[in-house]
């Protein structure tokens, strides 16, 4: 398949909420003004994020994001095509296939209203497990994330399709893709990786950034689109990146496209200016520590004596919910499969994984154990590598339903916590 297209659209998704996950909105939104200084119309750009950052309480300069140190306001323009209740898996999945219909929302909707020779660029930014994509108050699943880029290449919804996920364990939403779809995906990490947060700001007290979604926009921002590929740019990141290992998948051929295909291209002017300002990634951290690095600053920094107390409080809480889920974890896989040893998640074929068992099973567990959209036990989310394996082996979904009820049973009572109070 040749690199020509038709129209250029762009599907742009931050999946969190919260101030302790700014980086993930400052990420879409400096996406969007990528996408919009290369001059892609807004028409064709479709953006779902919560949109409670920009001017929540604890931002000391309201109306302001922004995605590095003393970077530019990012947030300025974006579009709200869905914020708040309306960022949810299905509707992402309803937007990118074009079906207005499946779309549950007031207002307009906004939808990717591709055709045969367009080219469609996705870019998601959140929390992940294996085989799965957290968003506010649900998930995405790999598995209906395949069903529906299957449905609309069999629809002729686009000529060639590039996703680029930022997400802990974002390898393992994609093992299945075929190379037969005309889709490239791009991930932060391998199936068994965490991602990485980066810059972290002392004013604002929580990170700006994420090192997979820093490279690549910098990769984007310093060439001239026309003469760098997707390889290009892939090869980049395998050199640069400190933290995780970027992976990809699918349809190799479209790594041979220029990138301009898809994102026109970076005005001059931009490239010189951000070249000149170089890049320069600090406070690496894997993406499970940062709700205890945000506390961390927060008790080395506070000066009243009574709120150093209740953030150590918050700390040593934080703590006790994750030594629980790694316990009630451990305790559940054993049960199910006595003697194995499922806990570090390397070298499994997910590829085998049953899908739809995984799915019936994380979301049991999300609510009988530990809901992962509530930020004290986002960590649970680091251990769905366990049931995916249990999965894989054969486990069927009743039998891990039952020992989830059983296994937390005696155990409901958690500490409560917040980074965001």
């Amino acid at each position: 398949m040749g690199c020509t297209n038709g129209k250029q659209w762009v599907m742009l998704v931050a999946g969190s909420k919260t101030w302790g996950n700014y980086r993930h909105q400052a990420d879409v939104c400096h996406a969007y003004q990528i996408e919009h200084q290369n001059g892609i119309p807004d028409d064709q750009i479709v953006v779902m994020m919560y949109d409670d950052i920009a001017n929540n309480d604890q931002n000391p300069y309201l109306g302001n994001i922004i995605n590095k140190p003393k970077g530019a306001n990012v947030y300025a323009g974006v579009p709200k095509d869905y914020t708040g209740e309306d960022v949810t898996p299905e509707n992402f999945l309803a937007a990118l296939k074009g079906d207005q219909s499946a779309v549950k929302k007031s207002g307009p909707k906004k939808v990717i209203a591709s055709g045969e020779n367009d080219t469609i660029f996705v870019y998601l930014s959140d929390h992940g497990a294996t085989g799965l994509f957290s968003f506010p108050n649900s998930y995405l699943n790999a598995h209906d994330l395949i069903d529906t880029i299957t449905q609309m290449a069999r629809n002729n919804q686009f000529s060639k399709m590039v996703i680029y996920m930022e997400s802990c364990h974002s390898g393992s939403m994609f093992t299945d893709l075929s190379g037969e779809f005309h889709v490239y995906a791009v991930t932060a990490a391998r199936a068994d990786e965490n991602s990485y947060a980066c810059y972290f700001d002392t004013v604002r007290k929580t990170y700006l950034a994420d090192e997979f979604s820093a490279r690549w926009m910098y990769f984007i921002e310093t060439n001239d689109l026309k003469n760098k590929t997707f390889r290009d740019q892939f090869s980049y990141l395998q050199e640069t990146m400190k933290g995780s290992h970027s992976c990809r998948f699918g349809d190799m051929t479209i790594g041979e496209c220029p990138i301009s295909v898809f994102l026109i291209n970076t005005p001059k002017t931009v490239r010189d200016k951000t070249k000149a300002e170089g890049l320069k990634l600090t406070h690496l951290t894997p993406s499970h520590e940062v709700p205890f690095t945000i506390l961390e600053h927060r008790i080395k920094t506070e000066t009243d004596e009574v709120k150093i107390r209740d953030l150590i409080g918050k700390y040593e809480a934080l703590h006790q919910t994750r030594a629980k889920i790694e316990r009630t974890v451990k305790a559940i896989s054993q049960r199910c499969f006595p003697g194995a040893v499922v806990e570090d998640g390397r070298g499994e074929d997910y590829s085998r994984m049953d899908l739809h068992a995984f799915k019936t099973v994380a979301e049991h567990f999300r609510t009988t154990c530990f809901d992962w959209h509530k930020e004290e036990f986002q960590f649970a989310l680091s251990h769905m590598h366990v049931f995916a394996r249990l999965c894989a082996r054969g486990v069927k979904a009743e039998r891990a339903q039952y020992t989830h009820t059983l296994t937390h049973a005696s155990t409901r009572t958690v500490p409560k916590t917040s980074v965001g109070d």
